[in-house]
């Protein structure tokens, strides 16, 4: 038999239904406990991550073995100002890259891999995307969100030794989730996967597939059409690069990040094996969510690299610079931009590497923390390259091409500008992540009382309902009335002789998290089935827990530092520099949960829509060119020149 030739029409899903697959796909269980959930609750569990895990002795040797290599590596063979001209890392340093292992770094050793944890797979990346964005966003893509994480999570033993060998030091792999016309809406995903004996006839286009251009194994998210024997839904393949029928249509290029080498790839009845199937049928998008549980700390571990190159140049620039008389760095105007600089690397550096030992350890959830450091790392580390392009002046706004031609230091801060600006949308754009742990946020919630918002539920389920979130919120609400941020004495052990006090901000954190469970509650009971449409308020609900979290995860490493001899008292200015800024972002943000413009934009948006106002259009000219907003991307044959290049 062979598989059907008539193309299946691109799903067309409702909002209901769209946001139900969202739901069935998340972790809808809670294992172990979470810091940022509690948080969210109200209650704020130092005890989770105080003191602060350590990795273990042979961890850090080994990796501190491994950064000693990629350090000699990256500074004598990564021309990053070569990448950037040729839009391109050349063949050679991505041989060099497997030589060294880079490509197996989150990969056991059993598989050939170095087994790093992911403490210094973060180090690593930091280090790698300090060198080159794009080098960083290769080995991310490979290991984070490719073929390795998904198939340890959820792979077969046979798949796990097949496939993790190869990835671990010569197979470059990537994930093949978006399309033309799906992004972080996957119910309509249109590529499917047609059951065909022990086979999978796979037919579609995905769009901006990261490594996609030079990869030799894929992760293809396809639509199993349901039928007898075959449960269906999205599901995962491990698919070979090079099979028949898989053309690259277009190596795309971008802003920033010119050496990533990102494409267009197109199925024609791709066929694959049934045993290449990651799960069973219908886990496809459950398993995207979960790889990138602790994938999405890739990102932010870049972001960390980025604000410590923006700490060094700010530095090495503001003491040489005069302006009036004075070098740069001591006017204030100047000052207060570097010490935003200072304090948040020092924040995003505490975030993440907090986020990663508890990943290493296994003992709590961090779906939230990971969530919340991508967002916060991809949010602050753009504003800490807007601000040193701001303490650069001209120079900041010029190429580093430009400036070597006329005899000045090539210092690329307008690349890092434009290189950091995707992180804002890579992985879940900030608005996305917004939503998604806004969801996680309210999930306590969720569970006792959904049902009683919930539109569509009966009357006997809504009576059911109120009886449990009545028990549910008499033993919660009481709680969130006083707590240990009330007292005085509350976190001593954060104020050491000779140190800031850190103690006032922790208790300043606890009584913010009670305030913020208050604020939630409250929005629930007003709005209820219509809170999910609330995403101004859900937004800054987010934003605030992650400038609560950040606060914690820097108080929590300065009390390490103090406690291991590193840089204690430094480190405990650093935090609280940190913790009065965000304190007053925090209060800000509280405050506009209820004073905001929130309905007037939807007014505006709507006259915007209507045409109301394209008058206000007129006396410019559009630069744009013709051709549709969304390509086409129907299922068929490829009538473009196949553009894969696979680096032996």
């Amino acid at each position: 038999m062979s598989a059907p030739t008539t193309p299946t029409p691109r799903p067309s899903v409702s909002e209901h239904e769209a946001r139900k697959v969202a739901e069935e796909a998340r972790e809808q269980d809670w294992h172990k406990p979470s810091f940022a959930k509690e948080l969210f609750l109200g209650r704020f569990r130092l005890d989770l991550i105080h003191p602060h895990p350590l990795p273990a002795d042979d961890d850090v040797r080994r990796g501190e073995a491994f950064l000693e290599a990629l350090r000699d590596f990256c500074e004598n063979q990564v021309d990053s100002a070569l990448i950037e001209r040729e839009a391109r890392i050349p063949d050679e340093v991505i041989k060099g890259l497997k030589g060294l292992g880079a490509l197996g770094m989150k990969i056991d050793t059993k598989y050939g891999g170095l087994g790093l944890t992911q403490v210094y797979y973060n180090k690593a990346l930091a280090l790698a995307g300090s060198a080159s964005p794009a080098i960083g966003a290769l080995l991310s893509a490979h290991q984070s969100i490719g073929v390795p994480q998904p198939l340890k999570l959820f792979g077969s033993q046979e798949q796990r030794d097949a496939f993790l060998p190869r990835c671990a030091r010569t197979d470059i792999s990537a994930f093949l989730l978006t399309e033309p016309d799906v992004g972080s809406d996957p119910a309509r995903l249109a590529t499917t996967a047609e059951p065909d004996g022990d086979d999978y006839v796979l037919d579609g286009v995905k769009l901006w597939t990261t490594n996609g251009v030079v990869a030799d194994l894929l992760v293809v998210m396809a639509r199993v059409p349901a039928s007898e024997g075959h449960k269906g839904g999205i599901t995962a393949f491990v698919v070979e690069a090079g099979s028949e029928g898989i053309t690259v249509e277009n190596r795309n290029a971008f802003m920033g990040l010119r050496g990533i080498e990102n494409g267009v790839t197109r199925f024609h009845r791709v066929r694959v094996p049934a045993a290449n199937r990651i799960g069973p049928e219908g886990a496809g998008l459950k398993i995207a969510l979960t790889t990138l549980n602790t994938g999405r700390l890739s990102l932010p571990a870049m972001c960390a690299g980025a604000g410590k190159w923006c700490l060094k140049i700010a530095r090495e620039w503001s003491a040489v610079r005069e302006q009036w008389g004075r070098p740069l760095a001591r006017h204030e105007a100047v000052g207060a931009k570097i010490s935003f600089i200072a304090a948040t690397t020092f924040a995003l550096e505490a975030v993440l590497d907090l986020s990663s030992q508890m990943a290493d350890e296994d003992r709590n959830d961090i779906r939230i923390e990971a969530a919340l450091a991508k967002l916060y790392g991809s949010e602050m580390a753009w504003l800490m390259a807007d601000e040193l392009v701001q303490i650069r002046g001209g120079r900041g706004f010029e190429t580093a091409a430009s400036l070597a031609a006329r005899g000045e230091r090539p210092v690329p801060v307008e690349q890092l500008l434009r290189d950091l600006r995707i992180n804002r949308i890579f992985e879940g754009s900030t608005e996305i992540m917004h939503l998604m742990i806004a969801r996680e946020a309210v999930d306590a919630h969720l569970s006792v009382a959904g049902d009683l918002i919930d539109p569509e539920t009966t009357l006997g389920d809504k009576a059911r309902a109120g009886a449990r979130a009545g028990g549910f919120y008499a033993r919660w609400l009481p709680k969130l009335v006083a707590g240990p941020g009330q007292l005085p004495g509350s976190f001593a052990e954060f104020h050491p002789a000779g140190h800031a006090d850190l103690a006032g901000h922790l208790r300043y954190v606890e009584r913010a998290a009670r305030k913020l469970a208050r604020s939630t509650f409250y929005a629930m009971s007003r709005w209820q089935g219509r809170m999910e449409t609330k995403q101004g308020f859900l937004g800054r609900v987010v934003d605030i827990g992650a400038e609560l979290f950040a606060m914690s995860a820097s108080c929590v490493r300065a009390e390490m530092l103090r406690t291991t001899g590193e840089h204690g008292r430094e480190a405990y200015q650093l935090a609280d520099t940190f913790c009065r800024q965000a304190r007053i972002r925090v209060d800000e943000l509280f405050s506009r949960l209820w004073t905001n413009t929130d309905g007037t934009d939807r007014q505006v948006v709507k006259k915007v829509m209507d045409g109301a106002y394209t008058w206000l259009e007129e006396g410019i000219v559009d630069p744009s060119g013709e051709g549709p907003w969304i390509a086409d991307a129907e299922p068929g044959p490829s009538r473009a020149e196949n553009v894969h290049r696979p680096i032996r």
